[in-house]
């Protein structure tokens, strides 16, 4: 069997058609298309119903694609290793992570990884959405709660939780009261469950100002003008110092940071290296680790 057309043809199922694929590698469309015909030939096998506008892999193709490609990227990333000086981390990392993430903790530990390991040339890419790390080409992607992949496999590296908090001008009104707050988006909720030491209340909400990044929320409810929902990490300085005055913990679940990465029995040195880095940087994950990280 030709490993090569069976890597073109693995190029293709994974990509979900010859175009996508030829764009996502630079090789040319008409080359994977002969590559895969041959592979074919050689097998006997239709592996691709071609239709006009879709394609799909048969039964066979499913199966052929499901055995090999794991087993080809595993020889890819060992030749890769061995050709880049063994398990020393080097080369290109791409990574995606989230907005307030990168604004507030990832300038800093890009820099440290980078002194760490001069070899490697760290890209990071900000966003919120859930890119497709196949196809778009990144080796680990950051996420806040993502949802269920089967194409991907992490960790959680780091929890967080969300808090009602305002400036100690600000007082918190009667219950049949809104209070003036800052909101994301206009479509949040008209009102906050939140936890106290003598139990879980409401506080009924009128929104004043919608700003989509959560820095900019916490500049808003420090100077006054509304209750905000912000993440601990990031009023916990101001909590401390008096400049903000904790209202409760809003009730609902924790807020997760995960590190995603494909599914695979070798991880290349340089994930592995960041994954570890970033362990050593959170060794517990708490929202104090990155309060301190993010005021340090």
């Amino acid at each position: 069997m030709d490993l090569l057309a069976l890597a073109d043809f693995n190029l293709v199922a994974r990509h979900g058609g010859f175009g996508r694929a030829a764009r996502a590698t630079g090789r040319p469309k008409a080359t994977l298309s002969r590559r895969v015909t041959e592979l074919e030939a050689s097998l006997n096998l239709r592996l691709l119903e071609r239709g006009a506008r879709a394609l799909r892999l048969t039964e066979e193709g499913r199966a052929l694609h499901e055995r090999t490609g794991a087993l080809l990227t595993e020889l890819e990333e060992t030749a890769a290793a061995i050709a880049s000086g063994g398990e020393k981390p080097r080369g290109r990392l791409r990574i995606s992570a989230p907005l307030l993430f990168s604004q507030t903790a990832m300038g800093k530990l890009a820099a440290g990884f980078a002194l760490k390991y001069p070899e490697v040339r760290l890209e990071v890419t900000t966003e919120d959405r859930a890119v497709d790390m196949i196809e778009e080409g990144f080796d680990l992607v950051i996420r806040v709660n993502p949802d269920p992949d089967d194409g991907l496999v992490g960790r959680i590296f780091l929890r967080d939780r969300l808090v009602a908090v305002a400036s100690p001008d600000l007082v918190r009104p009667a219950a049949d009261l809104a209070v003036p707050a800052i909101v994301r988006s206009e479509g949040d909720r008209l009102a906050w469950d939140v936890k106290t030491p003598t139990g879980l209340s409401t506080i009924a909400i009128k929104p004043v100002l919608a700003l989509s990044s959560l820095l900019m929320v916490r500049d808003a409810v420090r100077a006054g003008v509304g209750a905000g929902r912000l993440p601990i990490s990031l009023v916990s300085h101001d909590l401390a110092n008096g400049a903000l005055v904790h209202w409760g913990d809003i009730d609902g679940p924790d807020i997760a940071l995960w590190t995603l990465y494909p599914s695979r029995r070798l991880l290349s040195a340089r994930v592995s290296a960041f994954l570890d880095y970033l362990k050593q940087a959170f060794p517990k994950g708490t929202p104090d680790e990155l309060a301190a990280y993010i005021g340090a």
